[in-house]
């Protein structure tokens, strides 16, 4: 009786099975960058968004959940974290971002380590977060390895794309593992050159003080042929330009920077340049030598020159979960109040967190807003997703509805009401 009380209980914690799915009567924001639209409907089928907006006939036999009073939104995308690869802030045995001493860098797949398991994992999940750009840490060299685009859904198939992009790091904290930026732009150029060697088919050729292993040549081809985005950490305007010259002699690569703090200086470059930045929503402190000019109008600012901008938690110095990209993107709403700064509307802040990650490395016809065809990735709120008081009441991933309850959740039930018990609740089971 036991066991089989067991395995009712799990198969209750498991996900709905996808089904078709209309949401009524809300205030619904699509992440593209539209303005919030009242009293509409969200419709899902076989895990996609069918329709969004107002005026959207309900199907005939779809399941109806009354939205009236709260918002229906795309979930939220974080635009760059570690999640799935740390269990755990300071234990050692879970920490699998970073590459270490190891001989490969540039060819480190992250999407075979990622632990859907993971209690931080759960947690966003119930925060609104929907899907990570998950990316490794960079050891002893420049390049970091390959980054994956995950669910974070309540089942053991997390990774939506492997090898979604190349990470790699310049400016002080290339600079730090090289010796200096002149050394980090030799080496950078280096690796690219023996990529292109072995993309045509060449000798290898490979020096004894070369950057990188074969292994790791091979995996940057995708990277100087355009195929995979690389995503490049600079912050100061110099670096920034540094990179974006990298267009020059690989014409087809599909530049990300990330951090950008300084990126307001030369942010008519980047525009002309056509690369999107995933910056930090709150670096507004000179926090390092190269983030001398940060401000937090720099989102703003970039976006208002034509930059596709996404917000994430690098550079903030208490990091906590991806669930708090949010109320960074909620401050840039905010700030537009503000005298002499510059923010943007609810609209555009709301996208830095939905469609702009997704968009930065060319998936956002897939995952990141409600438009028709996309995942079905929604988030059904209590109130406003940008204002820190709004809780989620029901996540999909896929179209599927999961479960909101974490370590947290059980732990605040397990002691919200102590009885006293022969032995203490951590001993009972």
């Amino acid at each position: 009786m036991k066991r089989l009380l067991l395995c009712a209980t799990a198969l209750l914690a498991m996900p709905a099975m996808a089904d078709t799915v209309a949401l009524t009567g809300g205030t619904v924001a699509i992440g593209d960058g539209s303005q919030p639209i009242p009293n509409g409907t969200v419709v899902i089928r076989d895990g996609r968004i069918v329709a969004a907006g107002a005026n959207v006939a309900v199907p005939a036999g779809a399941r109806v959940v009354d939205a009236s009073g709260k918002w229906v939104a795309a979930g939220i995308v974080a635009g760059f974290s570690n999640a799935g690869l740390v269990d755990g802030e300071g234990i050692e045995e879970t920490y699998d971002a970073g590459a270490g001493k190891s001989v490969f860098n540039a060819a480190i797949d992250v999407s075979a380590a990622i632990n859907p398991a993971n209690q931080s994992i759960a947690i966003d999940r119930a925060g609104g977060v929907t899907r990570a750009l998950v990316a490794p840490e960079a050891g002893n060299s420049l390049f970091a390895g390959q980054g994956a685009v995950i669910d974070l859904g309540a089942d053991d198939a997390p990774v939506t794309r492997p090898r979604a992009f190349q990470y790699a790091e310049l400016g002080e904290d290339g600079a730090g593992k090289v010796g200096s930026r002149p050394v980090a732009y030799v080496m950078l150029h280096d690796a690219l050159a023996q990529a292109k060697e072995v993309s045509r088919g060449g000798d290898w050729g490979r020096s004894k003080d070369s950057l990188i292993t074969r292994t790791d040549a091979a995996a940057l081809v995708p990277v100087i042929d355009g195929r995979m985005p690389l995503i490049v950490h600079a912050e100061r305007a110099s670096d920034i330009l540094q990179v974006l010259s990298l267009k020059q002699t690989y014409p087809a690569m599909k530049l990300v920077l990330l951090g950008a703090s300084e990126g307001w200086m030369v942010a008519p470059r980047i525009a002309a340049a056509h690369v999107p930045v995933i910056a930090a929503g709150l670096a507004d402190l000179p926090a390092a030598f190269e983030r001398a000019a940060a401000t937090e109008s720099n989102v703003g600012r970039l976006a208002k020159a034509g930059v596709t901008v996404a917000v994430s938690t690098v550079d903030v110095s208490t990091e906590g979960g991806q669930r708090n990209v949010r109320q960074y993107a909620g401050n840039l709403v905010a700030i537009t109040r503000v005298p002499g700064m510059t923010g943007l509307d609810w609209g555009a802040a709301f996208a830095t967190v939905t469609s702009g990650p997704a968009a930065a490395i060319g998936m956002d016809g897939e995952i990141g807003s409600l438009r028709p065809g996309r995942r079905a990735d929604v988030v059904l709120w209590d109130g406003d997703p940008l204002e820190l008081s709004s809780a989620p009441v029901a996540v999909w991933i896929d179209g599927v509805q999961q479960p909101l309850t974490n370590r947290q959740t059980r732990l605040r039930d397990r002691y919200l009401t102590p009885q006293e018990g022969a032995l203490p609740k951590a001993y009972e089971r």
